[in-house]
C-alpha cells in the first residue's frame, strides 16, 4: 500500500508542478482560461502577468508539499481550496465549458477530471491520518 500512496503523491506532485511551472514559463495552455476567469473575478487586484506568475508558484509548491509526508494536511487544504476555483469556469464561463446542458466542452471535461485528482488527494490525506493514529496507538 506504501507504494501505491508515494506513486499517488508523485503523480500530484508531477501534476501540480509541470502545470504551475508552465505558468511560471508563460507556456501553459490553460493560460487564456485562466485569463477569462482573471478578467471576471481578480483584474481589479493585481495585473494578469503578476497573478500568473504567482499562481504558478503556489501551484509547484503544492506539487512539492505533496513529496513530504508531513505537509499531507497542509498540502491536502490548499488542493481542496484549488480545486474549488478550477470549478468556478463551470458557472461563470459557460460559453467555453459547455456546449449544451450534460455536455462539457474539452475544456469543461478538463475540469471534470480533477474529481479524479480531489479522490487521490482525499484517499492519501485519509491513509496518511490513520497511520499516524496507529503510530499513537
Amino acid at each position: 500500500m506504501k507504494q501505491i500512496v508515494w506513486f499517488g503523491r508523485i503523480s500530484i506532485f508531477v501534476i501540480y508542478f509541470w502545470f504551475g511551472a508552465l505558468k511560471v514559463l508563460g507556456t501553459s495552455p490553460a493560460e487564456s482560461l485562466v485569463h477569462e476567469l482573471f478578467d471576471i473575478t481578480l483584474s481589479h487586484l493585481v495585473t494578469f502577468p503578476t497573478f500568473l506568475l504567482l499562481f504558478g508558484i503556489i501551484e509547484c509548491l503544492i506539487g512539492i508539499a505533496w513529496l513530504i509526508p508531513r505537509l499531507t494536511f497542509v498540502a491536502f487544504y490548499a488542493v481542496i481550496i484549488h480545486l474549488v476555483f478550477t470549478f468556478v469556469p463551470m458557472v461563470s464561463l459557460p460559453d467555453i465549458t459547455w456546449t449544451k446542458i450534460l455536455t462539457p466542452t474539452i475544456i469543461g471535461q478538463y475540469i471534470f477530471k480533477n474529481l479524479l485528482l480531489l479522490t487521490s488527494v482525499l484517499l492519501i490525506t485519509r491513509l496518511y491520518r490513520t497511520e499516524l493514529e496507529n503510530e499513537s496507538n
